[in-house]
């Protein structure tokens, strides 16, 4: 059973909230005593657009109206287009944009949602261009080569850049020695309205599941398993991880590398 105490008189701000994994995420911990600060275009407390520099900075605007929050789920992402600005960009906006507000909190916790398409090959130019925080050179690096990406496109190069971020700052006195645990959640193929596109065509379905196999849980996966271990890290029962990249993934990422980090 889930404690409760980790979760009550806790605020909790949830970009992506209106639908899919945001929304189970946000469901599961208003449910738990928790108050939940939703963050989407649209059907919730704040509306921002996490693409652009100006949704950026009014998402924490408006944020910062509510007062002292406890955790930042930034779990937004997806899209067909502008998929470096809102995937990487965005979602370490809303992380750097909202940490003074986290370190007010007794128990301040972070988490940021990956995807196993972060495992994809990138091209190094334009991940590297993203840590730097140069979004015009990362977005034209991809755009002057649309292959730059692989089979996941941006989307792929967006996550594992986000991946890379996580494991350099968490453990910076900004994060970790302010008592901010961070960390990242990278699902496999989930029953979401963004990976839609993949269960309406069986011939699409069948290459996506036999390149990325889920042999727990099956194929696919639902929202709520991936919500539950975002709310265990981001609850005050959380005491001692951060800086993890957690593949919930059904065992896709440890089907297709193995033992690889550890040899």
């Amino acid at each position: 059973m889930t404690s409760q105490v980790g979760f009550a008189g806790r605020t909790y701000v949830v970009t992506g909230s209106a639908s899919g994994i945001g929304a189970a995420t946000a469901r599961l911990l208003r449910e738990r005593g928790a108050t939940v600060v939703g963050c989407d275009l649209a059907a919730a407390e704040v509306h921002a657009d996490l693409s652009t520099p100006a949704g950026r900075q009014s998402l924490v605007d408006q944020v910062s109206e509510y007062g002292p929050i406890d955790a930042v789920l930034a779990i937004a992402g997806g899209g067909k287009t502008r998929l470096l600005e809102t995937n990487y960009f965005g979602a370490v906006a809303t992380l750097e944009g909202l940490r003074p507000l986290l370190a007010l909190s007794p128990a301040p916790r972070a988490v940021v949602v990956s995807s196993t398409s972060s495992l994809a090959p990138a091209d190094e130019r334009i991940v590297l261009a993203c840590l730097a925080g140069d979004e015009n050179a990362a977005v034209t690096y991809l755009e002057s080569d649309p292959t730059a990406g692989g089979p996941t496109g941006g989307y792929g190069i967006a996550k594992r850049a986000l991946n890379r971020w996580v494991r350099n700052v968490a453990a910076t006195d900004e994060w970790a020695g302010s008592g901010i645990a961070l960390n990242a959640i990278a699902p496999g193929v989930v029953d979401t309205p963004a990976s839609a596109y993949i269960f309406a065509d069986d011939n699409v379905r069948k290459a996506v599941e036999t390149a990325a196999p889920q042999p727990f849980g099956g194929f696919p996966g639902k929202p709520e398993w991936v919500a539950e271990l975002i709310c265990w890290l981001a609850s005050a029962d959380n005491r001692f991880v951060t800086g993890q990249v957690i593949f919930a993934d059904g065992g896709s990422e440890v089907a297709l590398i193995g033992d690889r980090h550890w040899r």
